[in-house]
């Protein structure tokens, strides 16, 4: 979504520029004050002529100057009122949505990176004695303990502590996504829960696509199953929910991703670019809701990104090892080295034979894992832990409830095939044995998760799990693009 809104201003300007040199200036004298933040700083840029961009989106429900939205808009967005953000701190400055987006310098597929916002991580330009948490609160720990040096040393107007502290807390996230990746960050954006709803507004709402009903009201999502319309208040609640979704905040990382895809398509499909009308809307948003750095020249961004509206865009979830509890907040575990292999890796495939599968067999074992005990996202971390071990992750989600834990195989070739090889092997996990099910395909195993399951520890099971590889998730919880081009459809 905020990328969208990025590649909109971006080409909303190019487009304008060549119908007149009139509206040319137009263009230019609404893009002004988007350039306002130095926070990229003067670290490495990309030198290969692609560009990376670090797309941010702040749960945050106030104004560029601090100052509560409006109780309209807060009603609109289910976010709490003014009240609630003034006097109790609803809301905070948390980055719920973190994308680098890749565009190569030949026209060619951009990758979109986003960033699971409960990675627990090492932050770098942090402000303050916190050095480490969710990557989410970077921005937030950064700006509270920069205003607060800065009232030690006696500055007490308040746009002057907003507009400084956003500016420190700008710079530590950048610098902490930039370690965690391990790849320079050429330019960002950042945008408010505001300019989602105004973007989803001003574009007259945007179509999306869900496989199964859902209902929610601590978002306010409450949707049927299929394709369908949404307007700006309900386009902010399918990104924002996450209650009541299978993987939780990993499906609602795919529903922000489904989103910029919708958008970029609809910026094609309904000939915007060409509408003065709506372009003048756009760029009227981006004045009020986005922030950029200095240096980025959007113009000439917008000539090198053309075939983003085209759909020629990937999105990838980055992978998590598994859950823990960290200063007893519930966190993501991650491998930043593993992360910036794969990242690397995607950008620049290296050519090498796959990674043999945990039966030696040469081909990964697809592993669905079912919850039927009642545990809240039991599925999704038993499905990374066996990642882990070598296995693909295949159908992650809810079933009827089970009395037990039961792992079933497919294949011909029985108990002593490489299907209940690995079968055995995981059963023994869980104190189970494996049964044989001619309904599932060969190559699958498939764990129905009982009351008494527990996430398991794959150290002591009968040999070392192999060497992380450095290829993206596939399918599961964490894993399967998300494709630009038309409407994905996503839980």
């Amino acid at each position: 979504m905020l990328g969208g809104l990025v590649y909109a201003v971006a080409c909303a300007a190019a487009a304008t520029v060549l119908v007149a040199s009139g509206l040319a200036y137009f263009v230019l004298d609404n893009l002004r004050g988007l350039g306002s933040s130095h926070a990229i700083g003067n670290a490495p840029k990309s030198t290969d002529g692609a560009t990376n961009i670090l797309l941010i989106g702040l749960d945050s429900r106030k104004d560029q100057n601090g100052d509560p939205l409006p109780n309209a808009i807060l009603r609109q967005l289910h976010a709490g009122s003014a009240r609630g953000v003034n006097e109790e701190g609803v809301g905070g400055y948390n980055t719920n949505t973190l994308i680098l987006l890749h565009v190569p310098n030949d026209g060619g597929k951009a990758t979109a990176f986003s960033i699971p916002r409960d990675d627990y991580v090492d932050y770098a330009d942090a402000v303050g004695p916190q050095q480490h948490g969710k990557i989410k609160e970077a921005y937030g720990v950064t700006k509270a303990f920069t205003e607060q040096k800065l009232m030690a040393r006696g500055v007490h107007d308040k746009h002057a502590l907003e507009h400084d502290g956003r500016e420190a807390a700008r710079r530590s996230t950048i610098s902490t996504v930039r370690k965690l990746l391990g790849v320079p960050i050429d330019h960002f954006a950042e945008i408010n829960l505001a300019g989602f709803y105004d973007l989803a507004t001003t574009l007259g709402g945007v179509d999306v696509c869900l496989k199964h009903p859902v209902q929610d009201h601590y978002s306010g999502a409450d949707f049927p199953a299929g394709r369908q319309h949404l307007n700006g208040s309900q386009a902010l609640a399918f990104v924002r929910q996450r209650h009541g979704l299978p993987n939780g905040d990993l499906d609602r990382t795919h529903r922000q991703q489904a989103f910029l895809a919708s958008v970029t398509h609809k910026l094609k499909q309904d000939g915007i670019f060409g509408d003065l009308g709506r372009m003048r809307g756009l760029l009227k948003v981006a004045r009020k809701d986005v922030v950029m750095d200095a240096e980025w020249d959007v113009l000439g961004f917008a000539q090198q990104a053309r075939s983003l509206t085209g759909g020629n865009v990937e999105f990838h979830t980055l992978p998590i090892e598994g859950f823990g509890t960290r200063n007893r907040q519930s966190v993501n575990l991650v491998d930043p080295d593993k992360i910036r292999a794969m990242v690397h890796d995607t950008l620049d495939p290296p050519k090498q034979a796959p990674a043999p599968s945990a039966s030696g067999s040469g081909a990964k074992t697809t592993v669905d894992v079912l919850n039927g005990g009642g545990h809240a996202g039991l599925a999704a971390k038993v499905a990374g832990a066996l990642s882990q071990g070598g296995y693909a992750t295949g159908k992650v989600a809810n079933t009827a409830p089970s009395a037990r834990t039961t792992v079933r195989y497919g294949g011909q070739d029985g108990a002593d095939g490489p299907d209940g090889a690995d079968a055995k092997k995981i059963a023994k996990l869980f104190g189970v044995k494996a049964v044989a099910d001619p309904s599932l395909p060969a190559g699958t195993v498939r764990v129905v998760l009982g009351p008494a399951a527990v996430v398991p520890s794959l150290g002591g099971g009968g040999g070392s799990a192999p060497k992380p590889t450095a290829t993206l998730p596939t399918t599961g919880a964490q894993g399967g693009a998300v494709k630009g081009g038309g409407i994905p459809c996503v839980d």
